[in-house]
């Protein structure tokens, strides 16, 4: 008896929701308003409190220098979170030992409000503690999933990336007010309480949770094949020694781009370089390593250039937090309403965006014949990026010719970015686990989120080189107050990034690695 193709149509199960994908849901909305929470009051508190001993001349840039440090630590940690996890513990034991960590940060924040160094040290824990969990969530997320029900899996990280917004907007919008009425202690202490709730959430579903076993140590990992190809010798063994030497450079420069900016780019180079020698000569590592390691290292080197595109739309993102705050500081506004307040407006738009692409945008898109696809949406996302800092240049230049602006035109560079920010990034947390072999989805996802390590990068690199004699040269030739300029600069940062962008991902080969 033959069974038609139809038949087999008709009769297959429709695919279901895993049911532990609320618990993760829950845990990330409280760990998300608890990190936002935190993070967005920060500039404000260190210009108005922490660093009032700073001369106000240097107060703005110490600040911007400070969030900018504690994001690349952020973004950084994820590399040791998704080792961890993928050579030892797993993903979900990784993800409650970070998350205590996690708490401990908090709580130094709310008792060392008044202490630099214990201040900073709950930076650095908590650095540590997001950071290790970052790459994990996201990619424990996907294990919940098979070939059966992956359909669900973008809906879900659609969700994911709206219950990370939910918990941002609450936090954006009444930390401010909070820091403002009842002092750090208080705002500094609701996102501890957040985040600790948020652990006893993750906690509770432990029995649930579909678990992947760590790999523990592989003889054919992406490094080993990479290094493997670098000993053979050659141009790619030649590039790579030119990263060696550029990351010394870099680390003897610490004194002038001080310690955390100096190793970042030290990595930068090594990455960089390593990687562009290595893809001259993978096929020297055949033999000593299986075709499929050499061939699945070559997939992650295609993998790392696209992640590399995308690290400029970091700089402009996080920049909303700092650079945007600061400008607001200068706009007109009702006498109640905080500067830092106007971030609340990024998470709600993700809210009213996410449902509306996947509803009714990218739908009409496909009955018109454009298949939207995740690298279409990712390069458009970078551009984006690129239209609101040439939007809030433009408010920029007016406030700097002395006029009066209401801090209502901000809208417009949120809602550009934000809109970048959904293709970008709700789209990356999926594109990066599907692309990653099943024994390395902690690390992939990993090296995603060190591109925003990168990004932040570029804005202290930034702020270092507009400084030299021939930088300040040029922009007072141009006319522009420096805050202008370096926001134009970065517009076409942007632009740039998303056409070469463009280029490299209509090259790459899509892959599909859920588990069977």
């Amino acid at each position: 008896m033959t069974t038609t193709t139809a038949n087999l149509h008709a009769t297959a199960p429709a695919a279901k929701m895993p049911p532990q994908i609320p618990y993760i849901i829950g845990n990330e909305g409280c760990e998300r308003f608890s990190f936002y929470g935190m993070r967005n009051i920060l500039t404000v508190f260190l210009m108005t409190s922490l660093l009032l001993a700073v001369p106000e001349n240097l107060r703005k840039a110490e600040a911007k220098e400070v969030f900018h440090t504690f994001v690349i630590g952020v973004y950084f940690f994820p590399l040791l979170g998704g080792w961890l996890a993928d050579r030892f513990f797993g993903k979900y034991p990784t993800i409650f030992w970070f998350s205590i960590v996690y708490c401990a940060g908090h709580a130094c924040l709310a008792v060392f409000d008044d202490s630099i160094p214990g201040f900073y040290a709950g930076l650095f824990l908590i650095s540590l503690g997001s950071g290790g969990i970052k790459p994990l969530v996201s990619a424990f997320v996907g294990d919940q999933f098979d070939k059966g029900n992956r359909s669900l899996a973008q809906k879900v990280y659609d969700a994911f990336y709206w219950i990370i917004n939910f918990g941002s907007f609450f936090a954006s919008l009444f930390m401010p007010i909070l820091l403002k009425q009842y002092g750090p202690r208080v705002a500094f202490g609701v996102p501890g309480l957040l985040m600790l709730v948020a652990t006893l959430i993750l906690w509770s579903g432990r029995a649930k949770y579909m678990h992947q076993p760590a790999r523990g140590a592989n003889p054919h990992s992406f490094l080993k094949v990479v290094w493997t190809a670098l000993k053979a010798g050659g141009a790619g063994a030649a590039i790579a020694a030119l990263g060696v030497v550029g990351a010394l450079y870099s680390l003897s420069q610490i004194g002038a781009l001080s310690l955390v900016p100096a190793v970042c780019l030290a990595l930068v180079l090594v990455m960089g370089f390593g990687g562009a020698g290595a893809a001259l000569q993978l096929d020297r590592a055949r033999g000593a390593h299986p075709d499929e390691a050499v061939d699945g290292a070559r997939a992650v080197l295609r993998l790392l250039v696209l992640f590399a595109l995308v690290t400029p739309f970091w700089s402009l993102f996080d920049q909303k937090a700092s650079t945007w705050v600061l400008q607001a500081d200068q706009m007109s506004k009702p006498e109640w309403f905080q500067s830092s307040m106007m971030q609340a407006l990024n998470p709600a738009l993700v809210m009213i965006l996410i449902p509306f692409n996947n509803l009714v945008l990218y739908p009409l898109l496909g009955r018109m014949g454009l298949k939207v696809t995740a690298l279409r949406r990712m390069g458009s996302g970078i551009a984006l990026a690129g239209v609101a800092w040439i939007f809030a240049g433009m408010l920029q230049l007016w406030l700097d010719a002395g006029q009066a602006v209401s801090i209502v035109w901000q809208m417009l560079p949120y809602v550009a970015l934000t809109l970048g920010e959904v293709l970008v990034s709700a789209t990356g947390l999926e594109f990066a686990y599907s692309q990653a072999p099943l024994s390395m989805k902690g690390t992939i996802t990993s090296l995603w989120n060190l591109s925003v390590t990168i990004g932040n990068l570029w804005v202290l690199l930034s702020n270092v080189s507009v400084k030299s004699p021939a930088a300040l040269e040029a922009i007072k030739s141009s006319g522009y107050s420096e805050t202008a300029c370096l926001m134009f600069f970065f517009a076409g940062f942007a632009l740039v990034a998303a056409a070469l962008f463009g280029l490299v991902a209509r090259r790459y080969p899509m892959q599909d690695h859920y588990r069977g």
